[in-house]
C-alpha cells in the first residue's frame, strides 16, 4: 500500500518538475516476473524505470550501509529494498531476490554494472534470472543525470527490450556469463540508437568507469 502511495506521489512531483516521460515498448513487457537490467546512469534512474513499469511493483538491491540509519531503513522496507554487502556479497545476495521473484508478486531491478561508475557487466543478474525462472528486460534511461539538470525539463525516455530467456540447461560458467554479457549489451545499444543515434552517456560526477 505504502509503495503505491509512494509512486503515485513520486510520479506528481517529477511531472510537475520535468514533465512527462516517454516510454518505449511499455506494452512488450512480460506479464509475470522479470528482472530488469539496465545500465545505470544516474541516482534516479531506478524511479523512471519502477513507473515505466506500472502496474508491475519493483524489488531492488540496496547497499547495507542504508539501512543503518533507521529513516532510511523504514523507507527501504517499505518499497521493498532489501541490504546487500557489496565487498561480500555472500548467498542472500542470490536467494533473496530469487525467492521474491519465485512468490511472483513483485519483478527486480537490477544494474549489471553495479554501479554508477562503471561499465563492467558482472553475472548476478543472469544467476538470479535462471534461478527464479524469469527474463531479464533490457532497459535503458535517457534524460537529466542530477536533479539540477530534472528542472530544465530536459525529455526523459525510457525504452525496454525483447526480453531475454535463459534455457535452464545453460551452465553459467564464464563462457555463458560472457554470451548472457554480450547480449544484454547488445540490447542496450540498440535501445540507445533507437531513441538517440547521437547518443553517448558522459558521467557528470566526473568519476571515471571501470574497465
Amino acid at each position: 500500500m505504502f509503495y503505491k502511495f509512494l509512486r503515485g506521489v513520486v510520479c506528481t512531483i517529477l511531472y510537475i518538475v520535468n514533465g512527462r516521460a516517454r516510454y518505449v515498448h511499455q506494452a512488450d513487457l512480460p506479464d509475470g516476473p522479470y528482472v530488469l537490467v539496465g545500465p545505470h546512469r544516474t541516482w534516479f534512474d531506478p524511479v523512471y524505470f519502477a513507473m515505466a513499469g506500472y502496474p508491475r511493483k519493483f524489488s531492488f538491491m540496496a547497499k547495507e550501509e542504508l539501512f543503518q540509519n533507521p529513516i532510511f531503513r523504514w523507507l527501504l522496507k517499505h518499497v521493498n529494498g532489501f541490504p546487500v554487502n557489496r565487498d561480500h556479497p555472500g548467498p542472500s545476495a542470490i536467494k533473496t531476490p530469487v525467492r521474491i521473484l519465485r512468490q511472483g508478486d513483485l519483478s527486480l531491478i537490477m544494474f549489471p554494472s553495479g554501479s554508477r561508475h562503471s561499465a563492467e557487466l558482472k553475472g548476478g543478474a543472469a544467476v538470479i534470472a535462471k534461478m527464479a525462472g524469469v527474463p531479464l528486460v533490457p532497459a535503458v534511461y535517457q534524460g537529466p543525470l542530477t536533479f539540477k539538470q530534472l528542472f530544465s525539463r530536459k525529455p526523459v525516455t525510457i525504452a525496454f527490450g525483447t526480453p531475454i530467456i535463459i534455457d535452464r540447461k545453460m551452465k553459467l560458467n564464464e563462457e555463458g556469463q560472457a554470451v548472457i554479457e554480450k547480449e544484454m549489451q547488445a540490447a542496450f545499444d540498440k535501445l540507445d540508437n533507437e531513441i538517440d543515434p547521437n547518443f553517448h552517456y558522459v558521467d557528470v560526477t566526473g568519476e571515471k568507469k571501470k574497465d
